[in-house]
């Protein structure tokens, strides 16, 4: 009898760690990188703009800061940082996406998706507060509450699922209040710049090559550079297609989704034309930049390398002997970061794609929607 009992009260604890588990991992599905990436552009088309391109854009800097602390470059202050994950075993890790096997090949410190969670609910808060231009000191206590429990929810999931330990946790929330207090202060004069600047898309070309090549070198290979410049792309064709479009698709007058305008059937028409055209144009231009880049680095004497996207190229790297080195252009030696003998182009062709998948969602999506009615 004593026995069936024991036994009665393990599968029970059993399912209930499956029950809390099944909980902890939705939470990490909503607040993750790959989330947002698809919440976006339904923000933009919803007419939703302002906070849509903001929200992308600090996303990409959230991204960006969090992912370069997380390690330290090797030739300036190795090991400073570079914290490990909570080691497994004793910690059950569990990882229930390619996304989270991936994420825990990165160091742990600070917590990525706490940061994200305190940056983008606590802006969001405060965009909606400021919007509709409430003052209630209630609403705004039920705000604050909300983002709370948001967090504290999302931070205990992190260690529940052995992603995180407290420090992380703690790391991530006191980065990411910083983040917010100096995003608030700078977001409106920067959307300012996006939607009516001088040299808007030249000037962030340059930022967003200028970041690529500022992104600290891990200690151990992690794949964080690689969702790094996914962003950084994404921030360039964002801000490329709005400030070409602002005044067609973004402006604070357009149809807003729940209006008579834009009721919930033409908005469900949008995304059925928009998401399979925004992941043909990001095949396209995959393909476009493979095909490309790698002739005009040829023709400028750069060296290049790939890992993943084009294999012919690694296998000529590979094969090569020592000494034989191909001879460097003038560019490649007047470049200030010719430290290295070859570059990895599959970081040009990701930056393309994913700046052409953004440039679509604020550009050529649109267009379409406004030849089709939607």
């Amino acid at each position: 009898m004593r026995h069936d009992r024991r036994l009665t009260e393990d599968v029970e604890d059993k399912y209930q760690h499956r029950y809390l588990d099944a909980l902890f991992i939705v939470v990490s599905c909503v607040v993750s990188v790959p989330f947002y990436t698809g919440f976006l552009p339904l923000l933009f088309w919803s007419g939703h703009c302002k906070l849509a391109r903001l929200m992308t854009l600090l996303l990409t800097f959230c991204d960006f800061v969090g992912n370069s602390i997380k390690f330290s470059a090797d030739d300036i202050s190795q090991d400073v940082v570079s914290a490990p994950r909570p080691s497994s075993p004793p910690v059950k890790r569990i990882t229930f996406t390619e996304d989270e096997i991936a994420n825990a090949m990165e160091y742990g410190l600070p917590s990525s998706h706490t940061l994200n969670t305190v940056c983008l609910s606590g802006f969001l808060m405060h965009y909606v507060l400021s919007y509709n231009q409430i003052n209630n000191p209630t609403s705004k206590l039920i705000g604050i509450a909300i983002v709370c429990i948001s967090v504290g929810l999302v931070g205990f999931a992190r260690i529940s699922l052995g992603m995180h330990s407290l420090i992380d946790i703690i790391g991530g929330l006191v980065l990411g209040l910083a983040i917010l207090s100096f995003w608030l202060s700078v977001h409106t004069h920067i959307d300012t710049f996006i939607v009516s600047g001088q040299n808007v898309s030249t000037f962030w070309a340059l930022l967003s090559f200028l970041l690529l090549f500022t992104y600290p070198t891990p200690e151990l290979p992690t794949p964080s550079f690689e969702y790094s410049t996914s962003f950084n792309g994404v921030a360039l064709g964002i801000v490329t297609g709005v400030q070409q479009t602002y005044s067609q698709f973004h402006h604070e007058n357009v149809a807003r989704i729940f209006t008579p305008q834009l009721r919930l059937p033409l908005f469900i028409g949008r995304m059925l034309v928009g998401i399979p055209t925004i992941l043909l144009v990001k095949f396209c231009s995959k393909g476009v930049a493979k095909w490309t880049l790698p002739i005009i680095a040829n023709a400028l004497g750069i060296p290049v390398k790939s890992k993943s996207y084009i294999p012919s190229l690694n296998a000529l790297e590979t094969g090569r002997k020592p000494g034989e080195a191909k001879q460097s252009g003038y560019l490649h030696k007047m470049l200030f970061f010719t430290s290295q003998d070859s570059f990895n182009v599959d970081t040009g062709i990701r930056l393309i794609q994913y700046a052409g998948l953004a440039w679509s969602v604020v550009d050529l999506v649109p267009s379409i929607f406004s030849y089709l009615s939607l």
